[in-house]
């Protein structure tokens, strides 16, 4: 990996750490250990944006998170976020996502977060994997009641930088924001039955309530699943610079695991899952069963 990605993953992880502090484009130059002028056009470079606009995002999605928690005072999410007045803060969350802070506290409705994906994780994911170690999967059965799932499909994608290249990463924003059965966003990969013509087998997320009425944000649709049973593969934690490598154990095993010694054979009419790598939790997928 070269210079330049470790220089700007290196900005992006001060930035996470020093969130509710002030900084300056001197802290990110030091951390990456170039120069001012150097370190703020590579980082828009490779991240897209400036790290003022970065770092402004960042602290207005977490604002949005403190705010549909409710317990704390807009003021006080405001100044701890680093914004000067409580005007300012209004006016830049009304921009970023159409609603002032107040109304969206008690009327919060589905809107794209923004999720600072480090841009060592794509470099990485392109990188040949080589097994050193062997690594132990933990296997449970899971039972998913009957729901609908809001997503948001692809055109051809069979996997996530496919579908981030076609639909991009923001979804996964706008997911974050919504509540959820099983308290997070999902990918899937779908059975045939339930692709929509001209759209991708793999999408984005999240599951609700069967009798959920509620928004349905512009661009996505519902699917409607029956209950169903899962078994659920679960790797061990790692490093976030080993996730390829987590994943690929993971899949590995599923792909050999034999669901018969316990009673079940595989469920190809339900979806397979797959949940956001988390390097303190383990890599989690889960692929759906039925009786023998």
């Amino acid at each position: 990996m070269n210079d330049k990605i470790l220089a700007v993953q290196s900005m992006q992880d001060y930035i996470l750490e020093h969130l509710t502090e002030e900084i300056t484009m001197t802290d990110l130059a030091e951390t990456a250990h170039f120069s001012p002028w150097y370190a703020h056009r590579l980082f828009k470079e490779l991240t897209g944006i400036p790290p003022a606009e970065y770092i402004r995002k960042l602290r207005l999605s977490e604002a949005a998170k403190r705010l549909k928690n409710g317990k704390l005072r807009i003021t006080d999410i405001a100044m701890s976020l680093g914004f000067d007045s409580i005007d300012g803060f209004t006016r830049s969350f009304l921009r970023e996502f159409g609603m002032t802070p107040s109304k969206y506290r008690f009327l919060p409705a589905p809107i794209t977060l923004f999720i600072p994906y480090g841009v060592k994780f794509k470099k990485l994911f392109k990188e040949k994997i080589i097994m050193e170690n062997v690594r132990n999967v933990f296997i449970q059965v899971v039972r998913k009641p009957e729901r609908k799932v809001i997503v948001k499909r692809g055109v051809k994608a069979t996997g996530y930088w496919d579908y981030c290249n076609e639909v991009g990463c923001d979804v996964w924003g706008t997911l974050m924001s919504m509540d959820s059965l099983c308290g997070e966003p999902v990918c899937m990969w779908l059975p045939e039955k339930y692709i929509a013509p001209d759209t991708s087998e793999y999408v984005q997320g999240v599951e609700v309530d069967k009798d959920y009425a509620g928004d349905i944000p512009d661009g996505f649709g519902v699917i409607s699943l029956p209950a169903c049973t899962y078994l659920m593969f679960q790797g061990e934690p790692f490093r976030e610079e080993d996730y390829c490598e987590a994943i690929d154990a993971v899949q590995k095993s599923m792909d050999k695991y034999e669901p018969s010694v316990i009673g079940y054979q595989w469920d190809n009419e339900n979806p397979r899952i797959q949940l956001e790598p988390r390097g303190e939790r383990g890599y989690i997928e889960l692929k759906a069963v039925k009786l023998k």
